[in-house]
């Protein structure tokens, strides 16, 4: 899993500082949780209908420094695969699928693909026509190309996690691991097979595995599990097997470009503290082809999904795009020293499925001793899937690990973990399991707080202090419509439909000008009702969450 873009449509959280003069709306949209209304509130007069200027502040820059990143992607993410329609004819006239590629298949075969797409979340159809050696562009930065490297760097072993993915896709991915790895460093390929169904991954796979090492015995190793365990488990099966001294895990989706071994091996061999990305770029789901990213560290929002950061400033500074880029986290695949792995505690095995391991692994190297690079020129192309068809509910996993990360290693943060989420820090009804065990780890490592993380590794994200109060803002005037973000690039609250909240609160009172936050009938509104700042008429708002009295 690779950080793919995710849009939600939720009702923003809203936060009410200490004070009563600051609202900060959180929007999520993209990658990143935006908190863009992270200034003084500004609402319409009742009267002037004059545009309030708009004040962007710190986070809002960066988040235009990220704009470029936005629009590299250029697929919604959905949780679950749409339904096939009864008429095959009208099935694939809307498929995203379809948009560019596959006009000129018949009827029949346009239904055969769709039924593939809709199965794995990506072209199936096309890529058992495609070669499994077939050539990527080399999109390393120029002057990789003239870099050395020691002569004797350690092996590694390259482990590939999969469930019911396409044979074709995965046989590429071994292909390009095989022709693209220098052999006397590439030791070994695990596959991890956790549970899947699909026959084609049994007898078939099985064919391939037996050809290979009858050519170079054991250079193939079949883990296959008995039920399904998830990815943050198969990737623990996988370095259980593993014998070289470096680990590389990876889904069983991507295609590796040339050079991509010698500098993450290098750079684990001078320091085997390091844990190393590749620079990703993009496998389209629809035709294949392969999409240039650009150059990025990698990070998360409060909810703990992965994100894509621009480099840091320091980076910049090197005028150098061939150097190692500093990264608070990972997003996903990653290459390790092996022994290193276990020292720090391999990953989270009390996660569910996956999302939030990557985030959880990032924060624990760096806090205890470690670091996080990013290579420019190691370059591996991803799947980015259409649809997850392997999961129902990925949303409740990673609050489920998102909550195990903070109630271990974010120390006062935690509450930003379940601010962001909308859920109380006191009887949240979650179970997050047993954190006993990682609890002792942090102490065994004597690690460092998550403080001096946010301050030292990820001073990008937004920190709030003096919290009071933390959720959903309805309105007793109205109580369907509750306190909303505006439109992306504006810093104007909005009404919008309620849904899910438990009432806490009262009215919200400008300290200095004694003025209240209300609403107003307006017919031309969308709802009849504006947000003004008014006298106070005893209108009386409520919000999920309190944490400190509001009267304070």
């Amino acid at each position: 899993m690779v950080c793919t873009r995710k849009t939600k449509t939720l009702v923003s959280t809203c936060v009410i500082l200490s004070g009563m003069t600051n609202i900060v709306c959180l929007l999520y949209v993209g990658w990143v949780t935006n908190y863009i209304a992270s200034v003084y509130v500004k609402v319409q007069e009742p009267i002037s209908e004059k545009k309030l200027e708009e004040d962007k502040g710190d986070t809002l820059r960066i988040i235009e420094r990220l704009d470029h990143l936005e629009n590299v992607i250029k697929q919604h993410i959905q949780e679950a695969p749409p339904k096939l329609e009864e008429n095959p004819a009208e099935a694939f006239t809307d498929s995203s699928l379809f948009a560019h590629w596959g006009q000129d298949l018949s009827p029949e075969n346009r239904r055969i693909a769709l039924k593939q797409f809709q199965y794995y979340g990506y072209n199936a159809y096309l890529s058992d026509r495609l070669p499994l050696d077939r050539p990527l562009p080399d999109l390393r930065p120029n002057g990789c190309r003239n870099l050395t490297f020691p002569e004797r760097l350690p092996e590694v072993s390259i482990v590939f996690i999969f469930v019911n993915e396409a044979l074709s896709v995965i046989l590429r991915s071994i292909h390009s691991a095989i022709d693209r790895t220098p052999a006397h460093l590439l030791k070994e390929i695990i596959l991890v097979d956790d549970n899947s169904d699909n026959e084609e991954l049994k007898e078939k796979l099985k064919k391939y595995v037996d050809e290979v090492n009858a050519r170079k015995p054991g250079f193939i190793k079949v883990v296959r599990h008995s039920k399904q365990e998830g990815l943050i488990r198969s990737r623990v099966s996988g370095w259980r097997v593993a014998t070289a001294p470096v680990v590389a895990l990876f889904d069983a989706h991507v295609e590796f470009n040339v050079g991509w071994a010698e500098p993450v091996l290098t750079r684990i061999k001078e320091n085997r503290k390091r844990v190393i990305s590749p620079s990703f770029d993009n496998i389209k789901y629809d035709n294949f082809e392969i999409e240039e990213y650009p150059l990025s560290a990698q990070g998360f929002d409060w909810e703990l999904w992965c994100r894509y950061l621009n480099p840091p400033k320091s980076w910049w500074k090197l005028e150098n795009t061939t150097a190692p880029i500093r990264s608070p986290a990972l997003i996903g695949c990653f290459i390790v020293d092996r022994e290193y792995f276990q020292e720090i505690g391999l990953l989270d095995e009390g996660m569910e499925v996956y999302g939030g391991e990557n985030v959880e692994l990032g924060i624990r190297v760096w806090q205890c001793g470690g670091s996080v690079e990013v290579l420019p020129c190691s370059r591996i192309a991803h799947i980015e899937r259409a649809h997850k068809p392997y999961t129902e509910d990925l949303t409740a996993h990673v609050r489920r690990n998102a909550l195990r990360v903070a109630e271990v290693w974010m120390d006062e943060f935690k509450s930003h973990v379940y601010m962001a989420w909308n859920i109380p820090q006191e009887d949240s009804g979650i179970d997050i399991g047993d954190i006993s065990e990682r609890k002792a780890l942090r102490k065994k490592l004597q690690c460092k707080t998550f403080r001096w993380y946010l301050v030292s590794v990820y001073p990008e994200m937004r920190m709030y202090s003096d919290t009071i109060a933390y959720g959903v803002l309805q309105n007793s005037l109205k109580s369907d419509l509750c306190l909303d973000q505006g439109p992306d690039t504006e810093n104007i609250p909005i009404m919008y439909i309620c849904h899910g909240m438990t009432p806490q609160g009262g009215p919200i009172q400008n300290r200095k000008s004694k003025r209240c936050l209300e609403l107003q009938e307006n017919n031309e509104n969308e709802f009849g009702f504006q947000l003004v700042l008014q006298k106070c008429t005893g209108q009386r708002w409520s919000i999920t969450n309190v944490l400190k009295s509001l009267s304070s």
